[in-house]
């Protein structure tokens, strides 16, 4: 389907899908805590937490970070690292630092409130169309139509549109559908029921057709090609690196460093690692590393586990070994911090989801 005869779509027709979907959302659609308030903060906290992130893992996150932070006010003034503790085990952390800068700057210059137009909510830190168009259309009733990927994949469907929907350029050609379809009596609820759509109902894999509010103007049910749609361009193989962490223990403490709050888990705490080149052995790589990375003389003593952690474009494998402090003090590139802690002690950090792996080993051999 050409993009341009998505506007020559009868009105009767997009009257007719808007009501069905609007009316299937109101009976069918799940209870979810971010769904009982129009608190705008609310909602912008958990889209922030929703992007790239099933919504069972978020309904916990949600709960506690409100907890913790009930109002924009209590977030602004909150410590970074508290935040990504709270954060810790979600990922993406730039939405947790991006979210909290946000905060502050709206508590500085806006006493507070989150801004209900386009462009002056849409310039804030971490603030995309998409995040835009969830609080704008939910909060406020904004008529901005959302784009993610339930409404790709219903609109695919719905419409036989061939664009592939995971090319960057496709975003563009989606939001036009989206904004000519969109219920603009009531954007927040048409918005939420394609998502809900999506996710309940024209799933990935074996979709429910035979309940779906839209089955009578689907161009794909109705040619039987629900399985030809969403169109995807195969991607290519993701790249696996070969990784060391070193464990080192001092005085019956260990060393962790934390990582720049710019790039990829950015404020986060880790133990001293990096990568192992080709040919070199793990225990070999390890010592390297730590020497390079922190200027630390150590010895191997034992490898305490292999681990497998996958990030969204690449996949690692590390070796983590124990490692005896030898000599030297610890050199950092940059005003980046690192402590000295007590077992006890690893709690009060926020770590990346890889250490988390075996973090619990670590704790139980030396509680014994």
């Amino acid at each position: 389907m050409e993009k341009s005869s998505v506007f020559e779509i009868p009105t009767e027709e997009k009257m007719a899908v808007r009501k069905a979907l609007v009316s299937w959302f109101s009976a069918n659609q799940r209870v979810l805590p971010w769904r009982k308030t129009k608190d705008p903060y609310h909602i912008w906290v958990s889209e922030i937490m929703l992007q790239q992130t099933q919504v069972v893992t978020v309904i916990s996150y949600y709960k506690r970070f409100l907890t913790q932070f009930p109002d924009i006010f209590h977030l602004a003034a909150a410590d970074v690292q508290d935040v990504l503790k709270c954060w810790e085990g979600l990922g993406y952390y730039a939405r947790a630092r991006n979210l909290h800068i946000a905060a502050r700057r709206l508590v500085a210059h806006e006493q507070g409130r989150v801004p209900s137009e386009w462009a002056h909510f849409r310039q804030l830190p971490g603030v995309g169309d998409y995040i835009a168009a969830a609080v704008l259309s939910i909060a406020f009733e904004k008529p901005h139509p959302m784009v993610d990927g339930n409404v790709k994949r219903v609109f695919s469907r719905l419409f036989e549109i061939n664009t592939p929907v995971n090319r960057s350029a496709s975003y563009k050609a989606f939001q036009a559908v989206a904004g000519v379809m969109l219920d603009r009596k009531a954007p927040g609820n048409f918005n939420q029921a394609v998502m809900e759509l999506g996710a309940l109902v024209c799933k990935p894999r074996n979709p429910k057709c035979e309940v779906c509010p839209v089955s009578n103007w689907c161009r794909a049910f109705a040619n039987d090609r629900i399985s030809k749609y969403p169109v995807r361009i195969k991607k290519t193989r993701v790249p696996e690196y070969r990784m060391t962490i070193g464990v080192i223990a001092k005085d019956r403490k260990f060393l962790i460093v934390q990582r720049p709050y710019e790039g990829m888990l950015g404020g986060l705490w880790e133990f001293p690692g990096g990568a192992r080149h080709s040919g070199e052995s793990a225990s070999s790589a390890c010592a390297r590393n730590i020497e390079q990375t922190v200027g630390l003389a150590v010895t191997i003593d034992s490898r305490l586990t292999r681990i497998r952690h996958a990030y969204t474009h690449f996949k690692i494998i590390a070796d983590v070994f124990l490692c005896r402090y030898n000599d030297g003090r610890v050199r950092r590139n940059g005003p980046i911090a690192h402590r000295w802690v007590l077992p006890k002690a690893l709690s009060r950090y926020p770590f990346p989801g890889s250490h988390h792996k075996f973090i619990p080993s670590l704790l139980e051999m030396y509680e014994t």
